[in-house]
């Protein structure tokens, strides 16, 4: 496994700042933005992509500060039901595909997406249960006509071109958010689609991550270290369906934090261990966004944590056994 950071807290610093930085820290890989919800301050995918000088130029940056470019994020909606927007978030997505071929990248990140309820509507509509039976039409609608077709060919375009890893970040308010539709689209797609498994967005549904782990052995294709806490007392109120602000901390249900300010080493030691169990020795990519930390002192906190719970090497040959 590879300690990791997910660039985009740092866009305020040029790309050279931000490697120099991590480096000293101890990061060895960085997963950066191409465009979507990420941005993409560290890389200008027009000129990398019309320019093989620049992009030489960014693998020296990586090679001067012993830091591997690891992994691609375009987080967006590209099947989004405005077709302006939809637009915009795919064709993000198709030149992040080409950046990663030009580093030798097969793995992007990114959502689901959400489509409408029907071909016409303005906005997505997250469905979150299948009564009454309108709601199970238009899951019917959003999987068959859109979400299925849409990431057949998305997976047959990033193939082609190098990638053979999508990684969908299970995350609500997307028609992929646990760990059976993610295994209902890999499915209908083909192991191109696979899981950028985030535990944060698993915690807040009462998902027990180790077991979903387990459950999406061999799907695994990247990891977000970000952690939520679950506030028991607001919990117990209103349940974990929070429409609050994200600012409004004291008073949501859950929050978003730092590892191992949400849930102990004890939690974070059986989820690396639970995917060295399942084959998974990728990259533990750190998401910076706890509300409670600036990002420097949430970044060195996070790092130097996992560097605690990481299993960096290969076993041994079990001489006991």
């Amino acid at each position: 496994m590879k300690l990791c950071v997910l660039t985009v807290p740092y866009s305020s610093l040029s790309l050279e700042e931000t490697l120099q930085k991590l480096s000293k820290m101890g990061v060895q890989a960085v997963e950066l933005g191409a465009g979507g919800y990420p941005g993409s301050a560290h890389l200008n995918v027009e000129e990398l992509l019309s320019d093989d000088s620049k992009v030489e130029e960014v693998k020296a940056l990586a090679i001067k500060y012993n830091i591997e470019i690891a992994a691609i994020a375009v987080h967006g909606n590209p099947v989004h039901p405005n077709k302006d927007e939809a637009t915009r978030y795919h064709n993000e997505f198709l030149k992040a595909v080409l950046i990663a071929e030009k580093f030798a990248i097969d793995t992007i990140i990114t959502f689901s997406g959400c489509p409408g309820d029907y071909e016409g509507a303005k906005q997505p509509n997250w469905v979150t249960c299948s009564w009454p039976s309108e709601y199970g039409e238009i899951l019917e609608y959003q999987w068959n006509d859109v979400l299925i077709p849409y990431w057949k060919e998305a997976a047959t375009y990033a193939n082609n071109h190098g990638v053979n890893k999508i990684a969908l970040e299970m995350h609500p308010g997307f028609c992929v958010y646990n760990p059976s539709s993610l295994l209902r689209l890999r499915e209908a797609v083909g192991e191109t689609i696979g899981a950028n498994f985030d535990p944060s967005h698993l915690f807040w549904q009462g998902i027990n991550p180790v077991s979903a782990i387990k459950a999406l052995k061999g799907a695994i294709y990247h990891f977000h270290a970000k952690d939520t806490k679950i506030d028991k007392r607001n919990c117990d109120i209103n349940g974990v369906l929070d429409q609050g602000n994200y600012g409004d901390i004291g008073d949501r249900a859950w929050v978003f934090r730092t590892v191992g300010y949400g849930h102990g080493k004890e939690v974070w030691n059986d989820m690396i261990s639970m995917l060295k169990t399942v084959g998974y020795d990728g990259l533990i990519s750190i998401e910076h966004e706890d509300g409670l930390m600036s990002v420097e002192e949430g970044m060195i906190k996070a790092i130097e944590f996992l560097k605690e719970v990481i299993i960096f090497e290969q076993p041994t040959d079990m001489w006991w056994a």
